[in-house]
């Protein structure tokens, strides 16, 4: 029995490597053949389709109930209607995903962007000598054009009776299995392109990011954001926390960075004038990769002048709700089997009051850094040895400790110790801390957002100072970007800024539970080839 008898695709996944060589080798020759007598569906360039699979069959089921309703019962005019109906001519393209032979007709599963239809093929349509090539030389997985009528047949499936077919791109690999899709989920993020073709439901990921994307422009558009663009290559790596991808200018000789944030420049619009900016940007940080981190991932960072981190707090709260309703179609939704209230006002904590509510630790008993230390050690939360560990430092230690894993509902944490917010504007009312907050779900951070640092003393001690930290632990990389520190001398007005991962954005509304299925390419290590080793394997290096 030849391949493309049976009911559906080989189990590519799980088949020896040998017998898919094979299976190649056996559609390479109907290739051959195909060329010899005439036929090259590389060549083709180009096939009007009239409509897709799922609107024609949601077309059909409509026209066929109201041929029904009037016709009142009346066989007759039932029967006239259904065939005035099948007068209607309509070309489709898309891929064949099974087959069933019976003989001199055969009904295939063909699918295209938005569905399957079952598609009848019989020689006294098509011709005797297009159907001995089609079922001799075609095979499951090739790309075909069909031109025909939608019918319903005596089981009562929609479907499609060609009465012409066309081969428009010959495929040389076996898919995976019908019944068991493509689980294995090292090789679905590898090969993305044979995730989408053996698991359809993959795409409406894909086409949510899409739509959130959409309607995250739309509310920020709304309000009078102008979207815009800034480099994605830096002449100076920053002395931020974040670690740079280096690449090399051959005509100015110099290395160069791969930004790691899309703040700086954003602000420096500010300065120049506009008064409410954002961008999508694709960011790049040589870091580990884990459920929720990839090295290079997008923000939607933005930028309002005249406002602060209040006006933050609220903006991203009802683009929230407003994501929600529009995406899931309502402010509460499931994530991992947990119920999200998005709708709900969010909790808002300071971190000394997150700290104190969660892990029973009052800040404000710590009248030095060194009972701040001692703290610590009591509750054997680990800090920096000596002055490097304040107040601050511990603070951010006990709240990573006890308190980001029990933020399941939507959070906001605000008010963050002046050592780790380099950006913000320090509270008039207790310089310790700055006018910063993050907000988290599911015990995921999701967002960030100062009101932002303008003055431009303070913030060239603040970069001077991370530059100092860096060299004290033998890190000789990062300077002081002295053109932003330019810009703010220049004057820059009250401003909140906020930016945000659309990657885990996306993971919240739909579903999921990795960040890798939500990047139609997300980074992998290749697999040396001729390494006899397993996919696993390399993974694990």
């Amino acid at each position: 029995m030849s391949e493309n008898q049976v009911n559906s695709p080989v189990q590519a996944e799980e088949a020896p490597e040998q017998d898919i060589n094979i299976l190649k080798k056996d559609r390479l020759d109907k290739l051959a053949d195909l060329r010899s007598n005439g036929t090259d569906p590389y060549q083709i360039t180009k096939f009007d389709v009239t409509g897709h699979a799922a609107d024609y069959k949601a077309e059909y089921e409509a026209k066929e109930a109201e041929i029904i309703a009037a016709a009142d019962g009346d066989e007759e005019k039932i029967n006239a209607g259904l065939e005035a109906l099948h007068a209607n001519t309509v070309r489709l393209a898309g891929r064949i995903m099974s087959w069933r032979d019976m003989g001199k007709a055969n009904f295939i599963d063909l699918r295209d962007s938005t569905d399957r239809i079952q598609v009848y093929i019989r020689s006294n349509d098509v011709g005797a000598d297009i159907f001995k090539e089609f079922k001799k030389k075609w095979d499951i997985g090739d790309v075909i054009g069909v031109e025909g009528f939608v019918f319903r047949t005596r089981k009562g499936e929609i479907s499609l009776h060609a009465q012409k077919i066309t081969l428009l791109s010959k495929s040389l690999l076996p898919l995976p299995e019908k019944w068991h899709g493509l689980k294995d989920q090292d090789t679905r993020y590898r090969q993305r392109y044979l995730d989408l073709i053996v698991n359809p439901e993959v795409k409406d990921t894909f086409v949510k990011r899409s739509l959130i994307l959409k309607e995250i422009r739309n509310y920020l558009d709304n309000l009078g954001y102008i979207e815009v663009e800034t480099p994605v290559l830096l002449p100076i790596q920053i002395a931020a926390a974040a670690r740079p991808f280096v690449t090399h200018h051959n005509t100015l000789d110099m290395d160069m960075f791969m930004r790691i944030e899309t703040e700086l420049n954003l602000k420096k619009l500010i300065v120049g004038g506009f008064n409410r900016v954002y961008e999508v940007g694709r960011i790049f940080r040589n870091e580990g990769m884990d459920t929720s981190h990839n090295p290079e991932f997008t923000t939607i960072e933005m930028y309002q002048a005249y406002t602060d981190y209040i006006g933050m707090m609220d903006l991203i709260e009802n683009m929230y709700r407003t994501l929600a309703f529009k995406i899931c179609g309502s402010d509460t939704i499931s994530y991992q089997g947990v119920d999200i209230e998005l709708g709900k006002p969010w909790e808002r904590l300071t971190m000394v009051e997150a700290v104190k509510k969660y892990a029973g630790v009052d800040y404000n008993e710590w009248a030095t850094d060194e009972d701040a230390r001692a703290c610590a050690k009591a509750h054997e939360v680990e800090v920096e040895e000596g002055e490097h560990a304040t107040k601050g430092h511990v603070l951010i230690a006990f709240f990573d400790a006890f308190v980001e894993d029990k933020l399941i509902q939507p959070t906001i944490i605000y008010d963050y110790p002046v050592e780790n917010s380099p950006l913000a504007k320090r509270k008039s009312s207790d310089p310790a801390f700055t006018e910063r907050f993050e907000y988290f779900i599911y015990c995921r951070e999701m967002g960030n957002a100062f009101s932002e640092l303008n003055d431009p003393i303070d913030q060239k001690e603040r970069f001077v100072q991370q530059v100092e930290a860096r060299r004290a632990l033998g890190d000789m990389t990062g300077e002081v970007d002295e053109d932003f520190v330019t810009a703010l001398e220049y004057g820059m007005p009250p401003t909140g800024g906020l930016g945000l991962g659309l990657d885990r954005l996306v993971m919240l509304l739909t579903d999921s539970a990795s960040i890798r299925d939500v990047l139609l390419f997300p980074t992998m290590k290749p697999i040396p080839a001729n390494s006899g080793r397993t996919k696993a394997e390399s993974e694990e290096e």
